[in-house]
Formats: C-alpha cells, structure tokens, sequence
C-alpha cells in the first residue's frame, strides 16, 4: 500500500479520498483541535500532530504528499489580500517537498487563485514545485468541478499533481464522472439527504437572517446540487424545505412565504461535502455548532481527492 504525508489536513476530507484510492496516511496535520479530534475518531492510526506546520522540522519518508493549504487570502469569502501571510503557506509544503522528495505530491486550492491578482503566486507555487529536490517534479494543474465526481454540490477547485521528474511520467486528470460530460446524472440534495430528518435541532444555526444573509439566493431545490458549503454556520445555504426565495431589487432577496426555513445543518453539509454516513463528528470539549460547520466547510470533497488520487500512475513499486 502507498503511504502519504497529508499537510493543512482539517478535518480529513482529503485523507478521507486518499485512504479511498489505497493510500495509508502516515502523517497529517493542522490547528484546528476539533479537525485534529474528528480526524483521530476516523482514522486512530494516523500520527496527527496539531500546530503550527512551521515548527515541524522533519516529516516522514511517503510516496505521496498532500497539502490543502488555507485558501482565506485567495477565496471570494475571504479577505482577498495578497500580501498575507496565509498566501505564502504553500513555502512549507515546498519545505515538506524538498525533504520527502515523495515520488509525487497533490495540492488543493480555491479557483480565486486564477485572478489576475493572485496568478503570480499560483506560477510561483508551480515554479518552486518544478524545482524542488534533487530531481524536481514535472506538475500539472487544473480547475476541477467537485459535481462532476459525484459531489453533489457545485465547488469549483484548483488541483496542482506533480510526479518527480526521474520516473519520466506525468500527470493525466481523471475525466468527469457526472454530469453532461460523464456517464452519470450529478447527484442532487435529493440524493445526498435522503433518509436525514427534516428538523434535525441541535445540528443547524438558528441566527437570523440577516441583511448579508439576504443579498443573495441562498436556495436550490431538491433536485439540484447544492450551492457551495462554506465554514461560516451563519452563511451556509438553505434547506430546500425553506420557502422559495425572491429577488426585490439589487443584492435583497425575501422569503416568498412566512412558512419555517432553516440551513443545512453540519451533518447535512458533510453529506452534500461528499463524506460518508458513517463518517463520525465526535462529541469533545472543542466541538462547539461553529466549530462543527468550520471543519465540515473547510474540508476537501473527499470523490473529488478520491479521483484525483485514485488517477496517479502505478508509481509505487
């Protein structure tokens, strides 16, 4: 079996596809204490180590290395600077590069990275992956839709595969599973929640709507996919059991009916995230409704890592 070093690992939505394609996770890690506790309820084997990635100094021999670093500086709901120090995270997993010299590497981003404002920092990632240890990586990236791998919500997500240069291949993405392009219809909300109670209390945000919340159709129907699953329990989209939503004039929208809406709750967003049902958000001195939502929203789809894993040549032997 493969094995993998997985860096700015969350929750395990990332961890979650790889193990999926065959890979035994070595190592993951991250800050969060709740996305370390709900990793460690999945997947007890792995040597998850909780802090800072600066202050780790040495990381395991793997054939493969992961990174999903934090995507606020280039993410249309972050704060889009560019000068931040979350932009220039992508050093360390060069660092992790140079010393596992893995025979290849996957890396996550959000597609803001594209912008003219950021481009500069996606070709100086590419860069640096090219030239990192003693024989750099031929890499390869794409935008990649996470409906069109049977993720039943629409997330649109820079993958950046490298595979080191000595072993002469390079990297093919997967083709589309679902959707126009595949050979399967997408899944629908429909689908991802069925069996799941209508009013699950506890388990969604009850804050009001307030006038953000309302400068946008935050609905789909039954039969759609799901609008993007974000980390912010106040900004996650709407139950398809909520009233229609209609537009009154620019950027203000109101409920059509005075009947009860609602959000997804963070169990249902892990279900439209592509996690399995018996995937396990453990009860733990850090697991507040926020904190729950935060590492359900940040996670990596784990069909779309699965495909995307589960498509590197047999290089392991």
């Amino acid at each position: 079996m493969p094995t993998a070093v997985s860096l700015f690992t969350g929750c395990g939505g990332s961890d979650a596809g790889l193990i999926a394609a065959g890979f035994d996770v070595l190592m993951a890690n991250d800050v969060i204490p709740y996305a370390r506790d709900t990793y460690l309820a999945n997947h007890p084997e792995t040597d998850y180590r909780l802090g800072d990635v600066q202050k780790i100094e040495t990381f395991p021999q793997a054939d493969l290395l992961v990174g999903c670093y934090p995507c606020q500086g280039f993410s249309q709901g972050g704060a889009r600077q560019a000068d931040r120090r979350i932009n220039y995270l992508y050093l360390d997993f060069v660092r992790a590069l140079r010393q596992i010299q893995p025979r290849a590497f996957i890396v996550e981003n959000v597609s803001g990275m594209r912008s003219s404002t950021y481009k500069h920092l996606l070709n100086d990632q590419i860069e640096q992956f090219r030239a990192s240890g003693e024989h750099g990586y031929n890499v390869k990236w794409s935008l990649l839709s996470a409906d069109e791998y049977g993720v039943p919500q629409e997330r649109k997500r820079i993958l950046i595969v490298g595979i080191r240069s000595d072993i002469g291949l390079e990297y093919e993405f997967p083709s589309p599973t679902h959707g126009p392009r595949g050979t399967q219809p997408f899944r629908t909300i429909e689908n991802a929640l069925a069996g799941l109670p209508e009013w699950p209390l506890g388990e969604f945000c009850e804050d009001p709507f307030h006038w953000y919340y309302l400068s946008r159709n935050r609905r789909r129907d039954w039969h759609e996919t799901s609008k993007t699953i974000v980390s912010h329990m106040r900004h996650m989209p709407l139950h398809p059991i909520s009233p229609s939503l209609r537009r009154i004039h620019t950027d203000s929208w109101v409920f059509e009916t005075a009947e009860r809406a609602r959000r997804f709750s963070y169990r249902e967003a892990a279900r439209l995230q592509g996690f399995s049902d018996n995937f396990v958000f453990p009860d733990t001195p850090n697991s507040s409704l926020a904190m729950r939502y935060r590492v359900v929203g940040n996670a990596v789809p784990p069909p779309l890592f699965q495909a995307v894993a589960g498509n590197l040549p047999n290089i392991w032997d």
